[in-house]
């Protein structure tokens, strides 16, 4: 099967391609050199570490990520969080009151809020029981303004990773760009489709440093995709969108790989002893399998746990009111001494 209908030109709003984006001081001149005297964009000239504005397009950055990627500089772009590189898309393929995206419940509560923010319509299609895309009820439902659909694999709050066989025949099939959020994809046994990038045009795939890379305070999401979708996105960001402080952070964390993984065999480590040990509680009815760095339980009572819990001093998530989620309690593998004490207080108010 061919995608035969998908040109992104298409897809990319009418004000979106006559728009002339904001050139910065920074964008016009980028010799960063030590001998040069900058007068060009007021600022203060005191030094201090942060009186300039930031690299507009955070080269240091991206040259990081795209040796570690291994995927060319042209082709990311990186946001406020992974929220502004969601909103982006919105903003740049989706026209408001006309277009719609496709999202499939139980899923990131975020691009629901996107489209209402941007005024497009969601249509939501439920996952399976077994929590994975409804592949032919997802086609049936796009029309010619579906633009954008989303996939979060590993899923939140389910943890489960989608099959490759599903997500392959929409990423061929679906006509618009198909979004794949790996927020969680570091916890997983499964490949990113960050391997797969150059193979489909329409495909974009969503990373964060907030989960694995423990680095949530700084906000830097990151955009994957094909140099034409990224050109697109980089005409309508803020100019200095991710700030100084937040490229130092990044790019100083991205130099310690072997630290980053250790620490993710330690959350990894601690998820499946997590795991045994719910088996023991009473009233834990079911624990699903997950590639994330936490665990869905279906439980007898979840607001009554969830408020049991709270009094006993441990704040989970209770995601009872989300799709195909009654009586489920989201858990995040902590620590082993803050998961001795998640598996004590569960024991406490059995």
């Amino acid at each position: 099967m061919k995608i035969n209908k998908f040109n992104i030109d298409s897809l990319v709003r009418e004000n979106i391609k006559a728009l002339k984006p904001y050139s910065s001081a920074r964008d016009e001149f980028v010799e960063l050199s030590v001998d040069m005297v900058f007068l060009d964009a007021n600022e203060n000239p005191f030094e201090n570490g942060v009186n300039r504005y930031p690299d507009p397009q955070q080269t240091t950055v991206k040259e990081a990520l795209s040796k570690l990627k291994e995927i060319h500089v042209t082709q990311i772009l990186l946001g406020n969080g992974s929220d502004e590189v969601l909103d982006l898309l919105f903003k740049a393929f989706c026209e408001p009151k006309q277009d719609n995206i496709i999202t499939l419940p139980p899923t990131y509560g975020m691009y629901h809020v996107l489209a209402n923010i941007n005024n497009i319509e969601d249509k939501e299609v439920l996952l399976t029981t077994g929590f994975q895309p409804n592949v032919n009820k997802i086609l049936k439902t796009a029309d010619a303004n579906s633009k954008l659909l989303f996939l979060c694999s590993p899923n939140n709050p389910t943890g489960n990773s989608f099959s490759n066989e599903s997500i392959e025949k929409l990423l061929k099939s679906f006509n618009g760009l198909v979004v794949i959020d790996e927020a969680y994809i570091d916890f997983s046994s499964e490949k990113s489709w960050l391997e797969r990038l150059n193979e489909f045009p329409n495909l974009v795939v969503t990373q964060t440093l907030s989960k694995a890379y423990g680095m949530a305070g700084i906000r830097l999401g990151i955009c994957y995709a094909s140099s034409a979708i990224i050109t697109v996105l980089n005409k309508i960001k803020p100019p200095y969108n991710v700030n100084e402080l937040t490229q130092q952070k990044a790019l100083k964390r991205l130099m310690t790989k072997n630290k980053v993984q250790n620490e993710i065999d330690k959350i990894l480590e601690q998820r499946e002893k997590l795991f045994v040990k719910l088996k023991s509680v009473s009233f834990i009815e079911e624990i699903y399998l997950t590639d994330a760095n936490f665990i869905l339980v279906k439980v007898d009572d979840a607001t009554k746990r969830y408020d049991q819990l709270i009094q006993n001093g441990i704040v989970i998530r209770n995601r009872t009111n989300q799709p195909l989620c009654e009586n489920t309690l989201r858990l995040t593998v902590g620590t082993k001494s803050e998961n001795i004490k998640l598996i004590k207080a569960l024991k406490d108010i059995e």
